[in-house]
């Protein structure tokens, strides 16, 4: 795996995070909200393994929904407690890594 797709799959953590923190959605429409944000080659396929792995560390709760149309049931996520407080430690580690890759990049 090179380089930056550890990277990447180390952001995805935060970002869905950050995603679901702003209103209960489902997977697909995280994956069209990362689209949005410009995040490259997300597929759908790589998303659930994030949300497995967040359901099972409790940052995030899910619920079914019956669907409208009579399809299969949807999995909505929405953060819990712990979820928020982990949002909020990724936010103040990126904060500091975002601005010591910036120094490094303008060459301070």
């Amino acid at each position: 795996m090179s380089v930056s797709n550890q990277i990447m799959k180390g952001l995805l953590d935060g970002a869905i995070l950050g995603l679901i923190s702003q209103g209960e959605t489902y997977g697909y429409e995280i994956t069209k909200k990362l689209e949005a944000h410009k995040f490259p080659d997300i597929s759908e396929g790589s998303i659930y393994p994030v949300l497995l792995r967040l359901s099972k560390k409790g940052y995030v709760n899910t619920r079914m929904v019956k669907s409208d149309s009579g399809g299969p049931k949807r999995k909505y996520y929405s953060i819990s407690d712990t979820g928020k407080a982990e949002l909020k430690v990724f936010k103040d580690k990126w904060i500091k890594l975002n601005d010591g890759m910036n120094s490094l990049i303008r060459g301070e």
